[in-house]
């Protein structure tokens, strides 16, 4: 009897240990996710504030306490990549990729690659950005000027018609009237034109809008 009674005390106090170790490992996640937060704030306000040496510290923090955070090494790369840092920017970003590839990641390696001047790399980062997501203007305008780098005049006409039917703005109008216009694509380049003449508003006397009489009850 005092056996089975032993067993059982040994296997209340085994509960016991556990509840205390997972009530103890919440309390630690909990310290960590705040801090994690804070860490977050004081990078998100010093690259809002151009304090670049206090977002660095921030994020390299963060990642010593998560080094899979492939958010924070693509902040990372924005963050040096504004100061043209881009060798560094260039790390940050394919970590980041290798960790979790998002078209935001892919898209941010393409436009460091294209600011340094190596097209084929930036032609396939944003190749692999657009697999991912495109319905977005901007990715197919990126992808547009590295093909015209890369003297691809087609594929380069080709994404500014995508660019311009996903986004019919002065922009992408432009863009495409002057890609038009430099190939000799006369005809195209006019109702390229005629559409830019429709987004003009023309200017106006400002409708005055007539406001509802205070009734005083």
């Amino acid at each position: 009897m005092f056996e089975l009674l032993l067993v059982a005390g040994f296997g209340a106090l085994a509960f016991h240990n556990a509840a205390i170790r997972e009530d103890e490992f919440g309390m630690v996640s909990r310290k960590v996710g705040d801090r994690l937060g804070k860490l977050w704030d004081i990078a998100h306000q010093g690259m809002r504030e151009n304090r670049f040496l206090r977002a660095e510290k921030a994020l390299l923090t963060i990642l010593k306490i998560d080094e899979k955070n492939a958010a924070a090494y693509n902040r990372l790369g924005i963050l040096y990549a504004k100061q043209k840092e881009y060798r560094d920017a260039i790390d940050c970003f394919e970590i980041a990729s290798s960790i979790e590839a998002t078209a935001s990641s892919l898209h941010n390696l393409g436009l460091i690659y294209y600011e340094t001047e190596n097209y084929e790399k930036a032609a396939i980062a944003f190749e692999q950005a657009l697999k991912l997501e495109d319905k977005l203007a901007a990715r197919h305008v990126a992808y547009a000027k590295v093909q015209e780098k890369l003297g691809n005049t087609r594929m380069m006409i080709q994404e500014l018609q995508k660019a311009s039917e996903l986004e019919p703005n002065q922009e992408t109008y432009s863009l495409l009237h002057k890609a038009y216009t430099a190939n000799g694509m006369a005809t195209e380049a006019d109702e390229i034109a005629d559409k830019l003449k429709k987004l003009i508003v023309p200017a106006g006397r400002p409708r005055r809008i007539v406001r509802p009489r205070r009734v005083v009850v």
